[in-house]
């Protein structure tokens, strides 16, 4: 995943629209880099980060309390399947 996108987390006090922009550093010769570190905001607000390790298998959630343990996981777990997909359309 390397652009950014909205995601619609459904919660029972509502719709919630999530922003996940995604960390990229840009390295010689125009490629990007994929760092992990995946940007979440509502609206103006800022919810904190998503930081996975090298693998994209273990994450943690920066923010404070934003968000519940469960509901950063289903946005981590949106993260980890558009970002294998992307890394699976480039082998070969």
């Amino acid at each position: 995943m390397n652009k950014p996108v909205d995601y619609n987390l459904y919660t029972a006090d509502g719709q919630r629209s999530i922003a996940i922009k995604p960390v990229n550093q840009a390295i010689p010769g125009g490629a990007l880099y994929i760092t992990g570190v995946f940007k979440l905001s509502e609206g103006a607000v800022d919810l904190g980060d998503i930081v996975f390790d090298d693998d994209m298998r273990e994450w943690e959630y920066t923010g404070f309390g934003d968000l519940t343990h469960k509901q950063a996981a289903e946005i981590a777990k949106y993260i980890q399947d558009k970002t294998q997909h992307k890394l699976e359309g480039h082998k070969g």
